[in-house]
C-alpha cells in the first residue's frame, strides 16, 4: 500500500512540475548585440549577436535567430533537432556597410518556450 501511495505521489509531483513549473525550469532564447564604438560613414563593420539559452539538446534548443537592420530582414539561421546551434551560448557575426545611422534588431526563439524578446541597438554613424 505504501509503495502505491509513493508512486502516485511521484506521478503527481512530476505532473505539477510539467504543468506549472515551466517558467522555473524553462529558459527562453535571448540575444545581445555588440557593435564597434566608433563607426564612420562608408566603413564595413562586424556586428556580433550572441544568443543565450540554457538548453541545446535533441528536444530543447534555439530554433531560429533573425537579424533585421532598419526594419528589413538581413540574416537568419534556422535550426532543427539534428542541426542545432553550436552550444547553449553561441555568437553569429555579420558584415554591414554603414552608410548612415541604422537600427539593428535581433531575436532568437526556443523551440519550446519562445523568445525572451528582441534586442535592439540604434547606431549613430560619424561623418
Amino acid at each position: 500500500m505504501k509503495r502505491g501511495v509513493a508512486n502516485i505521489s511521484l506521478i503527481f509531483l512530476v505532473m505539477v512540475v510539467l504543468l506549472f513549473g515551466q517558467d522555473v525550469l524553462a529558459n527562453k532564447s535571448a540575444t545581445s548585440i555588440q557593435v564597434p564604438e566608433n563607426i564612420t560613414r562608408g566603413s564595413e563593420i562586424t556586428i556580433r549577436v550572441t544568443v543565450t539559452h540554457n538548453a541545446n539538446n535533441f528536444f530543447h534548443y534555439t530554433k531560429r535567430l533573425q537579424i533585421m537592420i532598419n526594419g528589413k530582414d538581413f540574416a537568419q539561421w534556422d535550426y532543427t533537432r539534428v542541426n542545432r546551434p553550436e552550444g547553449a551560448t553561441f555568437t553569429k557575426e555579420i558584415k554591414y556597410k554603414a552608410e548612415g545611422d541604422f537600427e539593428i534588431k535581433a531575436e532568437a526563439n526556443c523551440n519550446l518556450h519562445g523568445s525572451a524578446g528582441a534586442s535592439t541597438v540604434k547606431v549613430l554613424v560619424k561623418e
